[in-house]
Order: structure tokens, then C-alpha cells, then sequence
């Protein structure tokens, strides 16, 4: 198709830019929407896909990457969520590398840019799309860009949907899925710069390399894959200028046979079997990689699979979609997470909200009504494309092939997206060429929506900036969503505001009975402001809903051993022990339940397999040393104390406990120095003084005994042990100085 058959393009109210113009105008305004998400923290989903991931540490081997989840759990494990991106996360090592580690910066800019990249690339795709491959050079659609591909790159770039990819980290993967999908459609149409009228006109070559990008696309998300049915749809319409009416009226009406050797000359069909091949391939080995089966979803990521019938398993599914239409088209209503009530399930026909599917659907229907009928030949390319780049990319999404593990993800609309863009940007030019007496009207009101769409960004991209406006932010949006309220209160439990938490944990576990997770958290803070016994019925709900919760039944160990129940306590340590094999802390906390009840050689091995499993564990270390000490086998706590200063050689609580054994063994001079070094990692550590003056005392060096009594009360006034030593001091100097001659 000639530009010369987008009459309609050359009315719309927009300057014609050249092609280098129109990509720097497009990557300046992408960087302006989002610029302000540069220097923002990890959040959400950060947490668990960067910053615990063990695969992106340098001593990690590479080749983790490649048998890995995308949140570093191996893809053999039935708790795995199964979603394979190496090439994702081997970005995110790249950046942890060469950024000097975890710093959120790098991660965010290189996003930023991306972002950037995929706008200025949109030009082309977009260009493609509405204009075709023309056989002289000097007219292709990359050289003379229509104004709607500037329009709708320049949609796409500011689009506020797209907030949550380019201002979330893990938003990585949807990018990097985005610019290689790109990247594949573009090599695809490169395979025909012979021209289209030749027999048969395409380079096998270029056909392979963007079959290649599409299985790298595959490997940064498995959305991925979708590429190849736009291209599929590209070759017909396109390529080989199918009409998509006549051929409608072939397929429904049977008027005339399909040509098959007209498409056998023009290549199409070996082209759509090699397609074919590769996508089955690609399909076939990610279905192995897979190793155990699909993920297992609950009921609470996405309600409406889980739903008795059919017919409300379709109709919620229709909702879905008629909201992921609502935000392309409205996108102000923006959430981190659209679960756990957010999105109440239609439960019958009378339900109010069943007219927005129908609507969606008449929408639909009448597109797709214009793209078989329009007289325009033009139009109906155009608008079949853009249902194509619309909808395919979708298809993971939408629940008919697989289920998900989302209500809604506004992740997922970053590529749909486009279709939506181009649809509306070429609306534009056909309104501008039919009312030309309100082209400036046009004009104005689309200037006003991408001001709108730039504003809407900037604000979102800084609630992203952190969690504690990411999460307070999703209050106003989603008030019956549990894990919003679930996520605020974690979010200030942790800036230590135990108040305001217990009250938003309490909304989560109201508006959802059966969070655990919220009554684990709830009974932790309520454990740390000793109210024990609502802290053990939360705790013991928990475990009673979710039996193999090892967290919940360890701090429900914690509490019955508060409340003096030993035999329970020790139960609920080794059931967690049961789910989660490797819990070196709850072999920690076992051990302390043994050392109330005297037990001192379980303790001591309850400790032991808390640093065998976490070699760092400096709790279990110091206990092991303080136990051996109180009960008198100091050659061991000091066999201990050096093992565990070897492994954490700054850590001043241990090097203070291995001094205080010393002291007792008469090493004088050794308990000095790690006193010494104790305090000089923590100078204000009133009871290190105390016990250095202590030694000083026993050592007969009485003035700096004096000195380091007087440090410690200093800084704690109330310590009468360290007082009455101190008077003892006082009284033995006043002597000394009575009986000098």
C-alpha cells in the first residue's frame, strides 16, 4: 500500500515531521512522563524479584539464570511460579554489577530508557502498519512516517497505563518483551524489501532472524510469542494485499474459491507454516522447561476461574476485559493490585455490571463490522490491524488458553496498548478529513488529551517512587481490597508505626476472613505489645486455615512459649520445622524454649542447626556462648565464640560474650582486646563498659576499672549491678589511699 492511499492522513491537524524529527520528539516526551520515577526505591514486587533474588549476586553461577524462576526459585519446584525470563533477570544482573550492587537508581533509569527506545521504535511499527512496503525505496513508509504514526507513538509514550512497567523494576520484563516483539515485526517486514510484487519476493533469512527475536521476546515474557500472529496478519493483509472484506465473503458467502495458487506463488502459506513451526517449537520447549506442570494458582489470585459455573466463569471474564478496556480508555483509576476483592465477582444475570461486557462486546462487534464492510479499502486494513495489534498480544492474558494469577495486571497492557493507539490515532485523521470545519476543534481536544496523559504520568510515576505512596495511593481505588490494606499496614509496621498497622491489618482480615498472611503480621505486632492471648487465637486461626504455614506456626510457638505453654510451643516449633525443612530461625527460637526448660543439650543443638542452615545466625552463635558460660564449660563457649567470630568478625555482641568467657579463664589480656574492639564498633554500650571495668577490676587495674564504671553509668545511670561494683571500687581505693605512707 502506497502513503499515497492515506489521503486521510495528510488532513490531520499535525505537522508533518521527518523521520529523525518525529523519533526525538517522541523519545523527549517519553522520558518527560516518567523521568520523575528515576531515583524511587524498590517496591512491591521488587522486594521478591531484585532484592531477595539470590541470582543476581555475583556469587551466584550465571547458569542459575537459566534453570530459575523469574523470582529465583528452581523451575522444578511445585511452588514456583513457573514464569521463565532469563534474559530479564539477566538484565537486572547486569545492573546489580555494574551499579555496584543494590541501588535502585540504575535499575529505574535503565527502565526510563527502554521506555524510550519502544516509543521512538513505535514511529516505525506504526508507520508500517498504516503505510505498507513500497517497492521504491524513496516512498516507504520508514522514510515519509504519516502524521497518525507520530500521533500514535506519541499516544503510546504518554499512555498513564504504562506506569506500572516503566516505574516498577519487574516492569523489566513486559519492556524487554515490548522492544524485542518490536524488533521482530520490524526484521519480518525487512524480509520484503524486494518488493511485493515479485513471485515469491522474501529473504528467508530476515524471516529467520525474526523468528529468532521473537524466541528472545518468548524469554523476557511469554507474551512474547503473540508477535508472530501480528506478523502472520501482516504478511496477509499487507503483503500479499488481501482484502479483508472479499476475503469475509469468500469465507462466509462462498461466492469465489480462495486462490491457494496464488498464495502458493506469493509464498504466503510456506511463510505462515514456517511461522507455525516456530511458534509450535517455542511453545513445545517452553512447555518442557516448565518441568512440572503449569503454576498452581489460588482461588484468591483469580477469583472468577474458581467460580461453580461456566457461565459466571465467562461472565466475569468479560468484566475483565471490559476493565482492561476502561483503563486504555480512562486510565485514572490505576492500582498496584487489582485482587482480594478489589474486583467483586458478578454472582448473576441481574447484577448491574453486566452491561459493561455487553458493552465492550458491542464495541467490538461494531469494529469489526467497519474493518469487513467499510468502502474504504484503507480503512479496513488499518482497522484490522490495529484490532490485530490490540487483541493478539492479549491472548495470554484473557484466561481461554491457561489460567493466570491475576485479576487484573496493568502490566499486561503495555503491548495492547498500541492497537488501542493506533485505533485512536487514526480516528483522528479520518474525523480531520471528513469535518474539516472542526479540524482545530480535533486538534485542541487531542493536544489536551496527551497534556492530560503527560500529568496523569508524571503523577503516577511518583506514587511509585515508594511504597508508602504506592500502597496509600490504592487506598482511594480499590477500599475492598484486603492486600491494600494488607500492604499499608506491613509498609508501617515497618517505619514503626505498630498503631496505625494493627488497624489496617485488622480491615484486611475483616474484608477477607481468611488472609493469613494479615493474621500472621497482626499476630506478631500484637505478640511485641504482649496482648498474648488474641495474638494466639489469630495465630492459630492461621495455621488452622493454611496448615503447612511454617511462619505462622513459628511465632505461634513464640507465643505459647510467652504464655508458659511448653508442650504446644515446642508442637508448633516442629511443625514448622515440618513445612519449612531449612528454618534456621525457628531451630533459633526452639532452642530458647529448650534453654527455659533447662534442657541445655537440646538447646545447644537446636542453636547448632540454626547456624548450619545460616552460618550468620549471630543469635544462635552469642546463646551457644552465653549458655556454655553460665553453666560452667567455658573451654567450649570459647571453642564457640571463636568458631562464630571467625565466620562474623565484627559482630560486637559475640566478640563481648567470647570476652566475658576470657575473663573468667584469667586471658586477661585477650578479654581486654575484645572488649576493646566490642567498643569500638559500639562505643555506647553501657554493660561492655561495665563488664570491661569488671575485668579491669579482677585484673587489678583499678584506675581503668574506675574509668570504665563510670562510662558505663554514665550511660546508663540505672544498672545497680554496675553501681554496686562501683562503690566496691570507691571503698577499696579510699583503703589504698588511707594505708599510703
Amino acid at each position: 500500500m502506497a502513503l499515497s492511499e492515506l489521503h486521510w492522513d495528510q488532513d490531520a491537524s499535525l505537522p508533518r515531521l521527518g523521520p529523525v524529527q518525529a523519533k526525538v520528539t517522541v523519545g523527549m516526551v517519553a522520558l518527560l512522563c516518567f523521568i520523575n520515577s528515576y531515583d524511587g526505591e524498590f517496591v512491591f514486587d521488587d522486594s521478591e524479584a531484585i532484592v531477595n533474588n539470590k541470582d543476581l549476586r555475583a556469587a551466584t553461577p550465571w547458569s542459575n539464570i537459566w534453570s530459575n524462576d523469574f523470582w529465583g526459585s528452581n523451575l522444578s519446584s511445585n511452588s514456583s511460579h513457573k514464569s521463565y525470563r532469563p534474559l530479564t533477570v539477566f538484565t537486572f544482573r547486569l545492573n546489580y554489577l555494574l551499579g555496584g550492587g543494590l541501588h535502585p537508581v540504575g535499575f529505574h533509569v535503565l527502565n526510563i530508557l527502554l521506555h524510550a527506545v519502544i516509543s521512538v521504535l513505535m514511529v516505525d511499527v506504526f508507520a508500517l502498519l498504516l503505510g505498507g512496503i513500497a517497492q521504491d525505496e524513496s516512498s516507504c513508509a520508514l522514510n515519509r512516517a504519516p502524521k497518525t504514526s507520530l500521533l500514535a507513538a506519541l499516544l503510546f509514550a504518554t499512555h498513564p497505563v504504562h506506569t506500572e512497567s516503566v516505574a516498577g523494576v519487574v516492569g523489566r520484563a513486559d519492556l524487554l518483551c515490548a522492544l524485542f516483539f518490536q524488533l521482530s515485526f520490524l526484521t519480518y517486514c525487512k524480509a520484503f524489501n524486494t518488493g511485493v510484487d515479485k513471485a515469491g519476493g522474501f529473504s528467508m533469512r530476515w524471516i529467520v532472524v525474526s523468528l529468532s527475536l521473537c524466541a528472545a521476546a518468548m524469554l523476557c515474557k511469554e507474551q512474547g510469542i503473540t508477535v508472530l500472529g501480528v506478523n502472520a496478519a501482516f504478511d496477509v493483509l499487507v503483503i500479499c494485499n488481501v482484502d479483508v472484506y472479499e476475503l469475509s465473503q469468500r469465507l462466509l458467502l462462498r461466492k469465489t474459491p480462495l486462490d491457494a495458487r496464488h498464495m502458493l506463488r506469493s509464498g504466503l502459506l510456506s511463510r505462515l507454516a514456517l511461522l507455525a513451526l516456530g511458534g509450535l517449537l517455542m511453545l513445545y520447549a517452553r512447555w518442557r522447561i516448565m518441568g512440572t506442570g503449569p503454576p498452581a494458582f489460588t482461588e484468591v489470585d483469580n477469583p472468577a476461574s474458581f467460580a461453580e459455573s461456566v457461565f459466571l466463569r465467562v461472565v466475569n471474564y468479560n468484566y475483565y476485559y471490559a476493565l482492561n478496556g476502561w483503563l486504555l480508555l480512562c486510565p485514572w483509576w490505576l492500582c498496584f493490585d487489582w485482587s482480594m476483592g478489589c474486583v467483586p465477582l458478578i454472582k448473576a444475570a441481574d447484577d448491574w455490571r453486566m452491561v459493561w461486557p455487553l458493552l465492550l462486546w458491542c464495541i467490538l462487534i461494531g469494529l469489526v463490522a467497519q474493518a469487513l464492510s467499510s468502502p474504504d479499502r484503507q480503512r479496513r486494513r488499518t482497522l484490522s490491524l490495529s484490532l490485530v495489534l490490540l487483541v493478539v498480544p492479549f491472548l495470554p492474558a484473557c484466561n481461554i488458553f491457561f489460567r493466570v494469577g491475576f485479576v487484573i495486571a496493568e502490566r499486561v497492557l503495555y503491548l495492547p496498548s498500541s492497537g488501542y493507539c493506533l485505533l485512536l490515532a487514526s480516528a483522528l485523521g479520518h474525523c480531520c478529513h471528513r469535518w474539516a470545519n472542526c479540524k482545530k476543534l480535533l486538534c485542541v481536544s487531542m493536544l489536551a488529551l496527551l497534556f492530560t496523559f503527560v500529568a496523569r504520568c508524571a503523577l503516577r510515576s511518583h506514587q511509585w517512587r515508594s511504597e508508602q505512596s504506592l500502597f496509600t495511593s490504592a487506598l482511594a481505588i480499590c477500599p475492598l481490597n484486603a492486600k491494600v490494606h494488607y500492604n499499608v499496614g506491613k509498609n508501617l509496621a515497618d517505619r514503626g508505626n505498630a498503631t496505625a498497622a494493627i488497624s489496617f491489618y485488622r480491615e484486611a482480615v475483616r474484608l477477607h476472613p481468611t488472609y493469613v498472611h494479615a493474621m500472621n503480621n497482626l499476630g506478631n505486632i500484637l505478640k511485641e505489645r504482649n496482648e498474648l492471648t488474641e495474638a494466639e487465637q489469630l495465630l492459630y486461626k492461621a495455621v488452622s486455615i493454611q496448615p503447612d504455614f511454617a511462619a505462622a506456626w513459628m511465632n505461634l510457638g513464640i507465643v505459647q512459649n510467652s504464655l508458659s505453654k511448653f508442650e504446644q510451643a515446642e508442637k508448633s516449633y516442629w511443625n514448622a520445622i515440618r513445612f519449612r525443612k531449612k528454618y534456621p530461625d525457628c531451630y533459633y527460637n526452639l532452642g530458647r524454649l529448650y534453654a527455659d526448660q533447662q534442657r541445655h543439650v537440646d538447646a545447644l543443638n537446636a542453636w547448632k542447626n540454626a547456624t548450619v542452615l545460616k552460618p550468620d545466625h549471630s543469635l544462635a552463635w552469642n546463646n551457644m556462648v552465653i549458655l556454655l558460660d553460665n553453666i560452667g564449660n567455658l573451654g567450649q563457649a570459647e571453642l564457640i565464640g571463636r568458631e562464630a567470630l571467625r565466620l562474623l568478625p565484627n559482630d560486637h555482641t559475640i566478640m563481648f560474650s567470647l570476652a566475658n568467657v576470657l575473663g573468667k579463664l584469667e586471658k586477661y589480656k585477650e578479654s581486654e582486646g575484645f572488649f576493646l574492639r566490642a567498643l569500638r564498633i559500639n562505643p555506647n554500650a553501657a554493660g561492655c563498659h561495665g563488664n570491661l571495668a569488671v575485668l579491669y577490676h579482677r585484673w587489678g587495674k583499678l584506675e581503668l576499672a574506675q574509668k570504665h564504671y563510670e562510662l558505663s553509668l554514665k550511660l546508663d545511670p540505672q544498672s545497680p549491678g554496675t553501681r554496686d561494683n562501683y562503690n566496691m571500687l570507691r571503698r577499696k581505693l579510699d583503703q589504698r589511699k588511707r594505708h599510703a605512707p
